[in-house]
């Protein structure tokens, strides 16, 4: 993994002195409520060889992660974006910079002609982040993802970026 650098963030591979603000982000409740609790997850953000983490620096400071999943068949290539920053970085831009500069690495780096997010369709600030990308809404997915406190389903928006489209 290489590092990749934004207008304003630097997006590193997430490494083991990344881990321990990265949980204190996830614990907030602004991102506990959309990713669920993070202790229950020891071996997180190691955890998931389908993905690939990077930690967002922002003047050096850990301010979240985003990450990327690829569907390699041929067929379907495309890959996926997933991302969380700390709330008190939330509304400066930081987010749109951090899914610009690795979309742009996806397209550019990773020959993806396609990127998929899918937040919760009530999540309007992700929903303009990635509208502010290049992100299209493509649909609604009912009752996608079960909520974080395991008791309900929350609908997503499947949001899509064609690579012809990127302005990046």
């Amino acid at each position: 993994m290489i590092e990749l650098a934004g207008r304003d963030v630097v997006l590193v591979p997430v490494a083991e002195e990344h881990v321990a603000e990265l949980k204190r982000i996830r614990r907030t409740p602004n991102v506990r409520h959309r990713w669920g609790d993070v202790d229950g997850e020891p071996d997180w953000p190691f955890d998931d060889p389908g993905t690939v983490p990077y930690t967002i620096l922002l003047d050096g400071a850990v301010c979240g992660l985003v990450q990327y999943g690829e569907q390699d068949d041929p067929q379907y290539r495309h890959a996926s974006i997933d991302i969380f920053l700390d709330p008190a970085v939330h509304g400066r831009g930081v987010g749109r910079d951090a899914v610009r500069t690795l979309a742009r690495h996806l397209i550019r780096d990773r020959g993806h002609h396609r990127l998929v997010i899918d937040p919760a369709a009530d999540n309007e600030p992700a929903i303009r982040c990635y509208t502010a990308v290049g992100f299209r809404p493509v649909g609604l997915m009912r009752n996608y993802e079960r909520d974080t406190d395991g008791k309900g389903w929350h609908d997503g928006l499947l949001m899509d970026l064609i690579a012809e489209e990127f302005e990046g």
